[in-house]
């Protein structure tokens, strides 16, 4: 029997689970990701729109564009469906949060056309069904597989991570753990 020795365990390889483990391994932390499938067949890969946040200059929205406008348009598209404290957190933390690290990371998110930028801003923002205004950052019409190319290829190379494509997470459970739990 083979023991791996790892500080976190992440189940899912797609763009959370593979965050995750780039940024514990950048904090000096072994992860083990366990794909069910091969990395590039996650649903990730196959997100072709893009991701909603309101752009950010010098710490405030775009003109335009607000933190409010986006919570708005989210809970009308989501038909009472959503929790409005999640939508205002999500919100207000996307660009810094989600954004900023991935074009960190290297993600090359379609430039604007306009060597001014759109709305003053260096990126090519779409607008999508239910949002007021341009926010989705989009690479193309591919944005997924973009974003997970990137990401898989950083994870690869991090000599802190460990990827086990297909492996399923109840695979991590022992008949004999099974056994004493009876």
């Amino acid at each position: 029997m083979v023991i791996f020795h790892h500080d976190a365990l992440i189940i899912g390889g797609g763009v959370a689970g593979m965050t995750a483990a780039l940024r514990l391994a950048k904090a000096g932390r072994k992860v083990a990701v366990i794909c069910k499938r091969k990395l590039s067949v996650c649903c990730s890969w196959y997100a072709q729109g893009g991701l909603a946040a309101v752009p950010i200059i010098g710490g405030k929205p775009i003109e335009g564009d607000s933190f409010q406008d986006h919570v708005t348009d989210t809970l009308r598209a989501g038909a009472g469906l959503c929790n409005e404290a999640v939508v205002q957190h999500y919100v207000k933390n996307a660009f810094k949060t989600v954004i900023e690290p991935l074009i960190e990371d290297g993600v090359a998110f379609t430039k604007s056309h306009d060597p001014t930028g759109s709305r003053g801003f260096p990126y090519s923002l779409h607008q999508e069904g239910g949002h007021s205004a341009p926010r989705i950052f989009h690479v193309s019409d591919y944005t997924g597989r973009a974003i997970m190319e990137r990401l898989f290829g950083l994870a690869l190379a991090h000599p802190n991570i460990s990827i086990f494509e297909e492996h399923m997470a109840i695979d991590l459970i022992s008949s004999a753990k099974l056994e004493k739990m009876h």
